[in-house]
């Protein structure tokens, strides 16, 4: 899962939402952060693992074309939030450009999180990432970002024009994959390991 889908996820399953954002910067054992930090990292961590192990994400990963498939599972997270955003109301009882302030709002308030988020939370604020993503012009924005952040650009050569391609595919995944994680989420969030708390 991307950013929206992570902020998202820990809003429904009330948690952090600047905790779990920071899962993607926070590497390495997760008693070494902040406690308040922990439980965010902790969730973040099964989230991405039972996204990356799925079936249904593993199946739609293996539909990119061959020169994309070191960064396909890159390309679904961002695809993931695009269709999150797209079909916001569905999942969420808040309009989506009230909840991207929120979202800010929570990572300017959260202490000590990690520095590539510190450093990356203003930016993504002032471009307004979040809300982005409900438009096609967004997701390729998204992916043109990704890109230049990686030491090789040339590997995300054609991905725009395979995620257009593939639209229905990615669509069909995620409405069946989404709601199982949404009920994971919160039942992860109930039974978080105690050491997390």
């Amino acid at each position: 899962m991307n950013f929206l889908a992570h902020l998202h996820l820990a809003d429904i399953s009330q948690t952090s939402l600047g905790a779990n954002l920071a899962g993607d910067f926070a590497k390495g054992n997760i008693q070494q952060f902040p406690k308040h930090l922990q439980q965010g990292l902790w969730l973040h961590r099964q989230i991405d693992k039972l996204t990356d192990s799925h079936e249904l994400t593993r199946e739609l990963v293996r539909t990119f074309p061959k020169p994309l498939a070191r960064v396909a599972p890159v390309l679904m997270d961002l695809a993931f939030d695009h269709m999150l955003a797209k079909y916001w109301e569905e999942y969420h009882h808040q309009p989506l450009a009230a909840f991207c302030n929120k979202a800010y709002e929570s990572l300017r308030q959260t202490p000590s999180l990690p520095e590539g988020l510190t450093k990356l939370a203003p930016v993504m604020e002032q471009q307004n990432w979040l809300l982005s993503y409900q438009s096609r012009q967004g997701l390729n924005s998204a992916v043109t970002g990704v890109s230049r952040r990686l030491s090789k650009p040339e590997l995300f050569n054609g991905a725009q024009q395979a995620l257009q391609k593939l639209d229905t595919e990615i669509e069909i995944a995620f409405r069946t994959f989404y709601p199982q994680l949404m009920a994971y989420s919160r039942i992860w969030a109930r039974k978080t390991p105690a050491e997390f708390l």
